[in-house]
């Protein structure tokens, strides 16, 4: 069993090249939820979406996000109302959320409606959310605080950070089988997303990161950060906002209590020796994903580290 902690679209993208080498029904992989907001009364998952649709063979490849071809009539008609638009959701992506919404009210948990939606879209992979309960991703700016879907989307990431909260970590558990998967792994793959509010934020949930120190499996992660700068997003401002070098080297200090292994870009070919003093052994590889060629190749290090 392979199991991969994953954000949204670079995890999206590296899974892709994951499922050519290993079978779906041998894949789980435990999705960051700190991005979940309420639209319209909604509970839209944006990562959860994201990994599933492009899994699914369903994605918007321009964006790397949304179902591709959708409509956005839906928002247009909103729009005439006179109702926010910041938040790009498509006519397919209302029917997800609908129906997440629908079910949540029903008393089933995010994780049941994740297996119904990847299940109903042909996916034998167990995608799973890191936790059923409440988690909010907030990040605070000179101007206030606010969701990080708004930071992100709203606020086109502009602001500086002063600081990350994660509200609900306190109380939030794993979802089931998000431990165990981990445990029960031969290799745990923490896929190239953002180190503070992907990653970050699956670690933050209790007995996450201690699975992860406590698991026989191969732990492997594949830096997010090329040459000094985030490959997609505004992971560069996050780490700064709190006190971590961006770099290879920085996101490596993070992981660095559980990992084995870890993967960087042959632009960070000098940096090699300054992580494995962390105690890491580094592989070094194009992880650039500009195409199916580059997500296998990078994938099968990842499988062979």
């Amino acid at each position: 069993m392979i199991t991969a902690l994953a954000g949204g679209v670079g995890a999206a993208r590296f899974l892709t090249g994951l499922i050519e080498f290993v079978d779906q029904e041998d894949l789980v992989v435990v999705v960051n939820t700190g991005d979940d907001v309420e639209f319209f009364g909604l509970h839209v998952s944006p990562d959860v979406d994201i990994v599933t649709y492009t899994l699914a063979g369903l994605v918007n490849d321009e964006t790397g996000w949304g179902v591709r071809g959708d409509t956005f009539e839906c928002l247009g008609m909103l729009k005439r109302f006179g109702e926010v638009d910041w938040f790009n959701l498509g006519d397919r992506d209302f029917a997800t959320s609908i129906l997440r919404t629908k079910l949540l009210r029903a008393g089933f948990s995010l994780s049941q409606i994740s297996a119904k939606v990847s299940h109903d879209l042909g996916l034998r992979v167990k995608i799973l959310p890191m936790t059923d309960d409440r988690f909010s991703t907030f990040v605070q700016t000179p101007f206030g605080v606010v969701s990080f879907e708004e930071y992100l989307v709203k606020w086109a990431a502009q602001d500086v950070v002063l600081g990350v909260n994660f509200v609900g970590m306190d109380a939030a558990r794993p979802a089931v089988g998000v431990v165990e998967s981990i445990l029960a792994s031969e290799r745990v793959i923490l896929c190239p997303s953002n180190p503070i509010v992907s990653i970050g934020s699956i670690l933050s949930v209790a007995g996450i990161r201690e699975s992860l120190r406590r698991s026989g499996a191969r732990k492997v992660a594949v830096s997010p950060i090329v040459a000094g700068a985030p490959v997609k997003g505004p992971a560069d401002k996050l780490l700064r906002g709190l006190g971590v070098e961006v770099s290879a080297f920085g996101v490596a200090q993070l992981y660095a209590d559980f990992l084995d292994v870890y993967i960087i870009d042959s632009m960070d070919a000098a940096e090699k020796g300054r992580i494995e003093q962390l105690g890491v052994k580094v592989v070094v590889v194009d992880t650039l994903m500009k195409n199916l060629a580059v997500k296998t190749a990078l994938a099968k290090a990842a499988l062979e580290a």
